[in-house]
């Protein structure tokens, strides 16, 4: 058998051109979330209850870690509008070791609400991580019924 006794590049020509390297990195990243010193931004999901009574539709999102100043709230054309962003800073200082961790997140969400709602009364508080937000419905109106005289033609 004849062995090549300098090494030559047998590889496929990705493996070639770098795209391992990349490909690498690029799984790395995603995993570690980069290696920059800019933290990456990402989407936070909190889980949104809908419910309706008889006299209101009410809406609590669950948003722990965060206050009513991180919170905005918008109702424009029946639809209500839910968005946020979240910020998390830590600092670690022991014996030889500093660790600074951050994370920052964004959330938005729009739900339609009905045209028989209250636009002018919504009410929205913020406690213990919960936003809970109070849309009126608007009294159904009476049908104003009357009777029709018929003449003789």
């Amino acid at each position: 058998m004849n062995w090549p006794t300098k090494r030559t590049n047998s590889y496929p020509a990705p493996w070639n051109s770098g795209l391992l390297h990349r490909s690498i990195d690029d799984l790395l990243e995603d995993f570690f979330g980069g290696f920059g010193i800019e933290p990456q931004a990402s989407v936070v999901s909190p889980r949104f209850d809908v419910s309706e009574t008889e006299d209101a539709i009410v809406i609590e999102a669950e948003l722990p870690g965060m206050d009513e100043k991180d919170v905005e709230l918008t109702l424009q054309d029946n639809i209500l509008t839910i968005k946020g962003e979240k910020k998390r800073e830590e600092e670690t200082q022991k014996k030889n070791c500093y660790i600074s961790e951050r994370s920052y997140g964004h959330f938005q969400r729009s739900l339609q609400i009905g045209s028989n709602m209250d636009a002018d009364k919504v009410d929205a508080s913020f406690k213990k991580g919960i936003l809970t937000v109070l849309i009126p419905k608007l009294e159904p109106e009476r049908s104003k019924a009357r009777t029709i005289d018929i003449k003789a033609a």
